[in-house]
């Protein structure tokens, strides 16, 4: 039965049900809003919501008349059914209503130019609903559920062995990982060879960039595919070809876009519904390179204030990929405070603590010009919500001509990462053997403190 919000009389019912059964109002209490009844009816429908949050009881219908002068009165011989009634027509009522709400509101938005929250205050009004989903029951059935979570959240490897066994076998949908570096250590790059990697694992996904143009991260690609460095891409352009066709026979799809540097988290979500629709699009994982340039959509943030932007910004895209069931990662700077440190911490992120809250795995990469020469890179891991993999590290192969990153040859240092006090105190006691972190700026001070052990100086 369709209600119409003019129909008082069936919301008069309402309130006399919630009177007559106070579990009732208990059931609908988390969409109960008095501003969805007639005017006449908002004052009783106020009272009992206060009364309720106030004295932790129902009122009586007498309290309700003298204090609003509306007249109610509970319901006798109330049988299951009723109630089955009252719930979904109760439902039905208030999702029209602030449906309608939303509606109102939007068009005011819309006219002062605002478009980003228009899609949030829609979707939240259609999808107001009671609460059906009761949660699991631990000690029933344990086998089904573990199988369950195998088959629909389980883990997805990243293509480097080392990085998977530090995440208990990989990362899953619905996930969001950031890959934190500084200027020019290979953020895009490691995004690049995530995608690659996914892609030659069957996966289909899109890869958004905000900086680079579709094309250039396309011959990037092509440079890892075939083994040709970018500058001699087009001096075998033929081979490129054949090995590019070749290789896409055996993986999934890639679709590259390119959009704005401050394009807001909807106008991703408007993207990916065009091609999902358009292209009938199976997506598997999204990358986005990279999160400090997205704004997001449901507040308006000055620029500026980088910790609230990253805040909503991380917390939209996770939900977002937890709505689509899909793989989600992205990049971040390193912020100048970086450039001194042997190890990352949270306080050498961009924004903060705003994004390895929300995030589900963070890495920092850790390289220099001189690691890059000798094709190495490092991965320091800052946060996983789900592994015990934080505080160590992993070494990984870097080919400078294909930009291809793999797991190490020699094998991968499992070890916590060796911080500027444990490399000191080494140095005081003179026990083993000290290998110099591979920064620049920290080999002048390891120099003089190694000068003045051999000097037979104090420190």
């Amino acid at each position: 039965m369709a209600i119409s919000k003019t129909n008082e009389e069936v919301q008069t019912i309402f309130l006399n049900f919630m009177l007559s059964n106070p579990t009732l109002y208990t059931r609908v209490q988390n969409i109960y809003n008095p501003e969805n009844f007639t005017n006449r009816l908002k004052p009783a429908a106020r009272f009992l919501k206060e009364h309720v949050a106030k004295f932790n009881g129902i009122p009586t219908p007498e309290q309700i008349n003298a204090v609003s002068g509306v007249h109610l009165e509970l319901v006798q011989g109330v049988l299951t059914s009723h109630e089955a009634w009252f719930l979904e027509e109760f439902e039905k009522f208030t999702r029209m209503e602030e449906l309608e709400r939303a509606i109102l509101k939007s068009a005011d938005l819309l006219a002062k130019g605002e478009f980003d929250p228009v899609e949030k205050l829609i979707k939240d009004a259609v999808q107001i609903s009671l609460t059906r989903d009761l949660g699991i029951d631990y000690f029933h059935e344990p086998k089904t559920r573990l199988m369950r979570l195998k088959n629909n959240n389980g883990q997805v490897s990243t293509g480097w062995k080392d990085i998977d066994a530090k995440l208990y076998g990989g990362v899953n949908y619905g996930e969001l990982q950031i890959f934190c570096g500084q200027l020019g250590t290979g953020k895009s790059l490691f995004l690049q060879n995530l995608a690659l990697n996914w892609m030659e694992a069957g996966l289909n996904g899109i890869y958004i960039s905000f900086e680079l143009s579709a094309d250039l991260v396309a011959m990037r690609i092509d440079s890892m595919i075939t083994g040709f460095c970018s500058k001699e891409i087009f001096k075998n352009i033929d081979d490129v070809e054949l090995k590019v066709v070749m290789a896409g026979k055996k993986c999934g799809r890639l679709k590259i876009k390119y959009l704005s540097s401050g394009s807001t988290t909807n106008q991703i979500r408007a993207y990916i519904k065009e091609l999902i629709v358009q292209e009938n699009f199976k997506l598997d994982f999204v990358c986005l390179d990279y999160i400090d340039l997205i704004m997001p959509s449901s507040v308006k943030v000055d620029p500026s204030d980088t910790f609230t932007k990253d805040k909503f910004v991380c917390e939209e895209l996770r939900n977002y990929f937890m709505e689509i069931r899909t793989l989600g990662a992205s990049a971040s700077q390193l912020n100048r405070s970086s450039y001194e440190e042997l190890e990352f911490s949270p306080s050498n992120v961009a924004g903060g603590i705003s994004k390895l809250n929300t995030a589900d795995n963070v890495f920092a990469i850790f390289t220099s010009r001189i690691m890059k020469e000798r094709g190495n890179i490092q991965l320091q891991f800052m946060k996983t919500r789900n592994s015990a993999g934080v505080g160590s590290k992993v070494d990984l192969d870097f080919d400078n001509d294909s930009l291809r990153i793999t797991d190490s040859a020699s094998g991968s240092s499992s070890s916590p990462i060796v911080t500027g006090s444990t490399v000191l105190a080494k140095l005081r006691s003179g026990s083993g053997k000290v290998v110099t972190p591979p920064i620049e700026g920290k080999k002048n001070m390891l120099n003089d403190l190694l000068g003045k052990i051999q000097n037979g100086n104090k420190l």
